[in-house]
């Protein structure tokens, strides 16, 4: 009888653990096919305009136009029916990169006095705060950044003898700073969390300051998952589109790397022409909404394998 229920057992749990792989992997496919999806519906657009000719209204008439893949990556105009992107990639790209390396440091401080320093009512305070800085909409960032941030850079600017409008390089990347930080700060803060006490423990059993083992202990021990939190904030950063196109300025030449001049990001310019419904302008914009998907891709293979040396290296 004991054998009979110990069977029963077994198969009941062999059934429970076959179903709740199925669901899982159910979950999983789910996911994958979204992203399949939305690849292969960007592509089916972005890929035409390579390939077909469109009819264009130019100056002495009707023509054809189609893009030229090389040109359209490496030009620097973007001007109809000249569409050109590669200086608007070294914008984004540059525009992201200074956004993020001004956010790290200011997120990890942040997270090392949250986790560590701030008393528990002010850690669960500021942790409340860092979580809806996270939850605020790109918009509400865009809003703030062409109505108070731009004004400062404004002002930034006439201590240089510039007179500028409210749409800058400087407003854009300030803008993106701020969008990125909350994600760094979270991750961070759980990886500092996550760092064992007795790792703690052992460098200050041996003379360490607190300060001196938060600094070359704590936070190196952590790196791995601050790392993570910069992946994130990158790829955030990359999307992002409302609160750029409010505050960049879309100049249609470059690359700009002038801190008080306008500048163009990719998904700017994509949010700039989606107000049509077809034609050679508006399947442009898959296009390079196409060439932002390899980037993000090219860019999050190549940090997440700086990451796992990483984390060799913590072994």
């Amino acid at each position: 009888m004991q054998e009979e229920r110990l069977a029963l057992f077994k198969k009941k749990k062999k059934i429970t653990d076959i179903v709740v792989r199925s669901i899982l992997l159910l979950a999983t496919i789910i996911s994958a096919s979204i992203v399949i999806l939305i690849v292969i519906q960007i592509a089916s657009r972005g890929l035409r305009p390579f390939f077909a000719f469109y009819d264009f209204d130019g100056p002495t008439g009707l023509i054809k136009v189609k893009l030229n893949f090389f040109e359209f990556i490496s030009g620097t105009q973007y001007i109809q029916p000249v569409y050109q992107i590669g200086f608007i990639i070294i914008n984004t790209i540059f525009t992201v990169a200074i956004a993020v390396l001004l956010a790290i440091p200011i997120a990890v401080l942040t997270s090392l006095y949250i986790a560590k320093i701030a008393p528990k009512w002010a850690s669960v305070l500021l942790t409340t705060v860092v979580e809806m800085l996270a939850a605020v909409p790109s918009i509400i960032y865009g809003m703030f950044g062409s109505g108070f941030i731009a004004k400062g850079v404004q002002s930034f600017a006439r201590l240089f003898g510039r007179e500028i409008g409210l749409n800058s390089l400087l407003t854009t990347i300030l803008v993106l700073m701020i969008m990125v930080l909350p994600t760094i700060t979270m991750m961070s803060t759980l990886a500092i969390k996550s760092v064992s006490k007795e790792t703690e423990q052992g460098s200050l059993a041996l003379g360490v300051t607190p300060t001196k083992t938060y600094f070359k202990v704590t936070i190196k021990a952590a790196k791995s998952g601050i790392f993570a939190g910069i992946i994130l904030a990158i790829g955030r950063a990359l999307g992002e589109a409302t609160a750029v196109s409010l505050v960049s300025g879309n100049t249609g030449k470059g690359p700009n790397f002038d801190l008080f001049g306008p500048t163009r990001t990719l998904t700017s310019t994509i949010l700039s022409g989606l107000k049509e419904t077809s034609g050679f302008d508006y399947d442009v914009r898959f296009s390079i909404g196409l060439v932002l998907i390899v980037i993000i891709l090219v860019s999050n293979i190549a940090l997440n394998s700086v990451k796992k040396r990483m984390s060799r290296y913590e072994k």
